[in-house]
């Protein structure tokens, strides 16, 4: 509370002065340390924790010693934490120390998902990226930035960061998503090499192109081919074949091969919360952190592959905190679900009931339940469903707190509640 208080009686400019002192302070303590690796930046609106994920498992296959950062953990080798703060990009001292636990472990690369709101707080600010990578761009934090093309500018701050002092022999390096519409403003800053990723085959005035052909989605894998190589993979639906790509250009830049990196793709069996299957029998589960509209709208295009009925547990995150969006997420839901049930995500000091009914707005003549308790929403979803229907869980995916009034937290993890719930019906 006292927090938001000061930020609306301070000038923007002595606010702005105080993160970039603290930027500053931060890097100056720990050394600088990432001037002496190769530091791999992945933005963007949605699959930017699942593109570090890939990222870090394809460096890794190669033999390189590797670090990363994201919103699911901080992961030094195999070692690996859980984040646990509620934060994807935590603060300026923390990921100073972070990359410095790198360096002394000997790490070449380091990846860090760098967000929006740690790049306007200048949390991005003396890191010394190499690569910059964009996942794609879609309305979000709109408030917080005050228009879209604010949220578009601070993820081109990312871009701009590679303008910085070159290390020897170490290229400055874009990677951008030629699918989405934003993709020529981001091309647009000047870099060594720029490289473009797209689900179709595609032509553009840049240094190299990766793209998928002969692609297809199945229930339980996705298959598609870089020319001549052939992906069978376990993540599921299109979206994801798109984060693959991302992923790929990445390890392609950096001279590892393409079978080495087809190796650590299919190991992989799933992203932590990110379309995780978690039941499979008698009806299947999903839980995915999916919390704007087009990432919902994919998710659920996925999971009806197959299943008899789509029944959907979602909610919207509180606290004033892109309202625009909840009706559109009803409506969404309202298109792709048999039965929707309409529950708690993050309400903060927010009425719960008052996000439920912006959400509810978009929804027209469906089977809608509104059960506020989290638990007892995942619990009748799974008491309703039947043999061949589908269960997805959205808005947390991973996340291991639901943040509640007056600042509480409440341990939490979606994947867990629903094997408990279930056990419960089962006995």
């Amino acid at each position: 509370m006292i927090k938001s208080i000061l930020k609306k009686i301070i000038p923007p400019f002595l606010l702005d002065f105080y993160h970039l002192s603290w930027a500053f302070i931060s890097a100056v303590f720990y050394g600088f340390p990432s001037k002496g690796m190769i530091v791999i930046g992945i933005t963007g609106t949605n699959g930017k924790s699942t593109v570090v994920d890939l990222t870090h498992r394809i460096l890794m296959e190669a033999e390189f010693r590797v670090a990363s950062l994201s919103s699911i953990r901080f992961q030094i080798n195999d070692n690996q934490q859980k984040n646990r703060l509620k934060m994807t990009m935590p603060g300026r001292f923390a990921v100073q120390r972070f990359i410095a636990n790198a360096k002394e472990q000997d790490c070449k690369y380091v990846i860090v998902e760098t967000t929006s709101e740690g790049i306007k707080q200048y949390r991005h600010k003396f890191i010394d990226y190499d690569i910059a990578a964009i996942t794609n761009l879609r309305p979000e934090h709109i408030e917080s930035h005050g228009s879209f093309e604010n949220y578009k500018n601070a993820k081109g701050e990312l871009f701009k960061a590679l303008s910085g002092v070159r290390k020897k022999n170490i290229p400055k390096i874009s990677i951008v998503n030629l699918d989405d519409q934003n993709a020529d403003y981001f091309l647009s800053f000047k870099t060594d090499q720029k490289w473009g990723y797209s689900l179709k085959e595609k032509t553009a005035k840049i240094d190299k192109v990766i793209f998928s052909s002969n692609y297809q989605v199945f229930p339980d894998k996705t298959i598609f081919h870089i020319g001549q190589t052939k992906f069978e993979i376990k993540l599921l639906g299109e979206f994801n074949i798109s984060n693959v790509l991302a992923a790929i250009c990445i390890g392609l830049s950096q001279n590892i091969a393409l079978q080495i990196i087809k190796r650590a793709i299919e190991k992989t069996d799933n992203i932590p919360g990110r379309m995780e299957q978690v039941v499979s029998s008698p009806f299947k589960v999903f839980v995915d952190y999916a919390h704007t509209p087009d990432a919902l709208e994919a998710v659920y295009k996925t999971a009806k592959q197959g299943s008899n009925a789509l029944i959907c547990v979602l909610g919207s995150c509180g606290g004033g905190r892109d309202r625009w969006k909840r009706p559109e997420m009803g409506r969404i839901a309202s298109n792709n679900c048999q039965k929707i049930i309409l529950t708690n995500e993050d309400p903060y000091d927010e009425n719960p009931e008052s996000i439920l009914d912006d959400i509810q707005k978009g929804i027209e003549n469906k089977n809608t339940q509104r059960i506020i308790d989290r638990r007892q929403a995942i619990n009748q979803a799974l008491k309703i469903a039947r043999p061949g229907d589908v269960v997805l869980v959205t808005g947390k995916g991973s996340e291991p707190w639901m943040c509640m009034p007056d600042g509480q937290k409440l341990a939490w993890d979606d994947r867990e509640i629903v094997k408990e719930e279930l056990n419960k019906l089962q006995i």
